[in-house]
């Protein structure tokens, strides 16, 4: 039992969780790329020998962060003493649970199946004589847009796919969810296809974002709370220049339009005052991780009919204003809205965001959304358009403005219908090749090196790489299992070229233990020197023994050094040049259109 006031036994650094070892870890699969680098890591599957009283398992690398020894004297605090003692082996996890699964795929999901592989063979355990006999732990995987998900599975865990719910003979039931007809208590969510021909995207955005933040707020006056959902306009973008595009429209054209259109357009003024600005949020990398949790609780904040409402807004400006000018005490709405906004609750009128906002983000006010350019693929608009219209008093209005100039776009807006009556069956298949000879180019090392170091405690120490007996039985048992998983997951093809890339890595392993210098994991410098046998990417080219600190280092980066001057000079008898033709109508972006000023009303209205 804990004691009283002591909280929730949860814990967020990495090294708490390597000595304490809790039930539950929730992690990014981009965690298991430290498992070559670590051999700490191991612990997390039950690779123990060793418990201190004072600070939980304990391991040789980890002692020197923690400060841990064989044993403790009472500390100046009133700590009692302490002894480590011997402890069994733990047993490994036996249960995975994979969320989204259909964002394990491409050039990750490919990085990830190598991983795999080695997770697979930390968590087995023998259970019967023979080196076959092996459990290992039970993965459940959710998703809820994939196709040939079976071909997947197989690539990332080397198993065959069990679908649950089984598919039944009632479509519209499927145990987690039922179909019902659109009513006003169901009413579902509606998509809108808008594509301005002619128009500069530009400048289509702009006037789409001006009439739904003027015609929301209008609801809102008329409706109050119940219009609270389309306040918060969501603007879903497929690459962050667009988005950081739209940023600046926001700061500078929209917000002129909306404190200039509201009464001409005989709507609600969304800003009364002239030095009024729209409250805007992003969820794009753009912004720190820390402050992604401050975002998504303002984003919660619902508008008060009794403050939001333009006029409201107007009255507590007016009674502000001439306080202030007799030295009164403001009205107590205006005390209200001050302390809002001085507690950070604001409401936010307009949330951009990239495709971090389709995993993870529930918001469940949100109720309208614009996505600007068709998604790259089916299921990334559908996880990023089920973000608005969640809560069934909230239907949701999807606004999809499309770029006439893209063929693909035009494509989709032409079959508007169609698709999305049918778009979960246009989920693309997802491709995920762990076994190609690319990719075990970059990912052998990591993988093998992952398994054979933390499969016994004596290979799992920085300086052990030195005593790893690459002929030894152990080594070699590793070695079929992972041969034996890629013939699974990719046939006798996949196997073949893994034995060839492990045969070259046990080379140059076996030289480098060869030196005179120690050999360790990690280069180390001081009184107890190492020679690094892993590579870190970046540091030159890469090698068998390159291992990544992270799943999406497969490439090492390139630095493009660009002269001040003389790039652009023409060549001798060149003629002159230019980004565009000289007769060519585009704008700043590269997009077709007219000449005409970005506040004109293109539709021809004033």
């Amino acid at each position: 039992m804990k004691d009283p006031g002591e909280g929730l036994p949860i814990h967020t650094v990495d090294e708490e969780m390597y000595r304490l070892l809790p039930s539950l870890v929730i992690a990014t699969v981009d965690k298991l790329a430290q498992l070559p680098w670590h051999g700490y890591a191991g612990m997390l599957f039950g690779r123990v020998s060793t418990w201190c009283p004072r600070h939980g398992y304990r391991h040789d690398d980890m002692d020197e962060r923690t400060g841990c020894t064989s044993r403790h004297n009472q500390s100046k605090g009133g700590l009692k003493p302490a002894t480590a003692v011997p402890v069994t082996r733990l047993r490994p996890p036996d249960l995975i649970i994979q969320d989204e699964l259909h964002l394990i795929s491409g050039a990750l999901g490919t990085t990830v199946g190598l991983f795999e592989a080695a997770v697979d063979e930390l968590c087995g355990w023998p259970y019967a004589a023979g080196k076959q006999a092996r459990v290992g732990p039970k993965i459940i995987a959710s998703t809820a847009t994939t196709k040939r998900a079976a071909a997947q599975v197989q690539a990332l865990f080397a198993r065959d796919l069990n679908v649950f719910p089984p598919p039944v003979i009632d479509i519209d039931d499927a145990f987690f969810s039922r179909q019902v007809e659109v009513t006003a208590d169901t009413p579902g969510r509606r998509y809108l296809g808008i594509c301005a021909h002619g128009v500069r995207l530009k400048s289509a955005e702009i006037r789409l974002a001006e009439i739904l933040l003027l015609a929301s707020q209008t609801l809102f006056d008329k409706y109050g709370d119940k219009a609270d959902p389309y306040q918060t306009v969501v603007g879903y973008f497929n690459a962050t220049r667009e988005l950081a595009g739209m940023r600046r429209y926001l700061d500078d054209d929209v917000t002129t339009r909306v404190r200039r259109h509201g009464k001409p357009r005989h709507m609600a003024d969304r800003i009364v005052t002239g030095t009024g600005m729209l409250a805007i949020e992003e969820l794009t990398s753009r912004i720190s991780s820390a402050d992604i949790s401050a975002v998504l609780k303002r984003l919660e904040v619902p508008f008060d009919s009794d403050l939001d409402t333009s006029g409201r807004r107007r009255a507590i400006a007016a009674e502000f204003a001439a306080a202030r000018k007799g030295n009164l005490a403001p009205h107590p709405l205006a005390d209200r809205l001050y302390e809002r906004a001085r507690n950070g609750r604001t409401p936010v009128d307009v949330v951009l965001a990239t495709s971090m906002l389709q995993v993870g983000v529930d918001v469940s006010r949100f109720g309208l959304m614009v996505v600007t350019g068709q998604p790259k693929n089916t299921a990334e608009y559908i996880q990023a358009s089920s973000r608005v219209g969640r809560d069934a008093a909230r239907p949701g209005l999807v606004v999809t403005l499309y770029n006439w100039s893209r063929p693909r776009d035009l494509a989709h807006y032409e079959d508007f219908a169609h698709y999305h009556a049918t778009f979960y069956r246009q989920v693309e298949a997802l491709s995920v090749t762990p076994y190609t000879r690319r990719s075990l180019d970059r990912g052998t090392a990591a993988t093998f090196v992952a398994a054979v170091r933390n499969v016994i405690g004596p290979y799992s120490h920085d300086a052990d790489a030195q005593d790893v007996d690459l002929e030894g039985e152990i080594v070699k048992d590793v070695t079929d299992r992972l041969l034996s998983r890629a013939e699974r997951a990719a046939g006798h093809r996949g196997r073949q070229y893994l034995a060839e890339r492990t045969r070259a890595l046990r080379d140059r392993w076996v030289v480098s233990q060869g030196g005179t210098t120690r050999l360790g994991y990690r280069k180390r410098t001081g009184k107890e020197p190492l020679l690094g046998l892993l590579a870190e990417p970046g540091n030159g080219p890469w090698t068998e023994l390159t291992v990544p600190m992270s799943m999406r280092e497969t490439e090492n980066e390139v630095n493009l050094l660009v002269p001040g001057r003389g790039l652009f000079d023409p060549v001798l008898t060149a003629p002159p040049w230019s980004f565009a033709p000289a007769d060519a109508d585009t704008d700043a972006d590269g997009e077709a259109g007219t000449d005409e000023s970005v506040d004109a009303d293109e539709l021809g209205e004033d």
